[in-house]
C-alpha cells in the first residue's frame, strides 16, 4: 500500500488543522492505521492509531482531548483532526499502516509509511 499525507501548514497557537492520510491499494480496510510526528532533534513518536474498522482508537498523552483520528474506508483515507494546537505540536507528520495488528504505539509494528506533511505551530 501506498499513503500520501497531506493538509500540514502553519497555524497559531489555539488553532486547527485536519491532515488527511490517502491510501492506494484494495486492501486499506484490513490495515490499522497511525500517526506518527517528528521534531527536529527528536524521535518519532506515537501520535493517535485507529483499528481496521474504526471501532478502537488510541491517543498520545500529549494529545488526548485535542486531537480526533479517524477513516473512511470507502474513500480510503484517514483523516487527524488537531485542535487547540500547541508550540510543542510543530513537527512534521507521518501516517503509516500495518497488518493484522491491534491498535498499538510502537512505530516498529507499522509496515508502510507516508512521506510527511509538516505542520507549524506559532506562539
Amino acid at each position: 500500500v501506498q499513503l500520501q499525507a497531506s493538509g500540514g501548514g502553519l497555524v497559531q497557537a489555539g488553532g486547527s488543522l485536519r491532515l488527511s492520510c490517502a491510501a492506494s491499494g484494495r486492501t486499506f480496510s484490513s490495515y490499522v492505521m497511525g500517526w506518527f510526528r517528528q521534531a527536529p532533534g527528536k524521535e518519532r513518536e506515537f501520535v493517535a492509531a485507529i483499528s481496521w474498522s474504526g471501532g478502537s482508537t488510541s491517543y498520545a498523552d500529549s494529545v488526548k482531548g485535542r486531537f480526533t483520528i479517524s477513516r473512511d474506508n470507502t474513500k480510503k483515507i484517514m483523516y487527524l483532526q488537531m485542535n487547540s494546537l500547541k508550540p510543542e505540536d510543530t513537527a512534521v507528520y507521518y501516517c503509516a499502516a500495518g497488518i493484522g495488528l491491534k491498535v498499538v504505539a510502537d512505530p516498529y509494528k507499522y509496515d508502510y509509511w507516508g512521506q510527511g506533511t509538516q505542520v507549524t505551530v506559532s506562539s
